[in-house]
């Protein structure tokens, strides 16, 4: 068991260090004010290789890429708005971790809900009609009793 706990405690140490880790010293810009905007913007566009992180805590060579074209763009005087915007055009709302509510992105934002409500309108329509062929069932007949007692008595 301790075993078992010095494991999970090392692989999520692993995790942080690499989250941690992720950014190197050589990329990082000069200015901290700069390079703070650098870090939320980073945190807010999606590693297109990792899917689940941002490029702020990916180690992927693409996440590396963006990192230094999200650098590139504050140094040549871009806002925040401006940076994102760049990327965005270049790689897709799918860059974003929080994609924009538009038309083409309704089904990121609203598909679980309807996927959720369809599931439990099935569910509901299964068990009333599993309720409904269960009252169908008529009841056994005087002698339909008799010979299936007649049978559990033989066996």
């Amino acid at each position: 068991m301790k075993a078992v706990v010095l494991a999970l405690v090392l692989s999520l140490a692993a995790g942080i260090g690499n989250a941690v880790a992720a950014t190197s010293p050589d990329e990082m810009l000069e200015d901290p004010a700069l390079e703070q905007r650098a870090r939320e913007l980073g945190k807010e566009l999606r590693c297109v290789v990792c899917q689940n992180q941002s490029i702020d805590d990916s180690d992927a060579p693409l996440a590396r890429d963006l990192r230094q074209v999200v650098r590139e763009r504050l140094l040549a005087g871009d806002d925040n708005d401006q940076v994102l915007t760049y990327v965005t055009a270049r790689y897709g709302d799918f860059v974003l971790l929080r994609p924009p509510m538009r038309g083409t992105t309704w089904l990121l934002w609203y598909g679980p809900f309807v996927l959720v409500l369809l599931g439990g309108l099935g569910a509901a329509f299964w068990v009333r009609r599993q309720r409904r062929v269960a009252r169908v069932v008529e009841p056994l007949s005087s002698g339909e009793q008799a010979e299936l007692d007649r049978l559990l008595r033989d066996r």
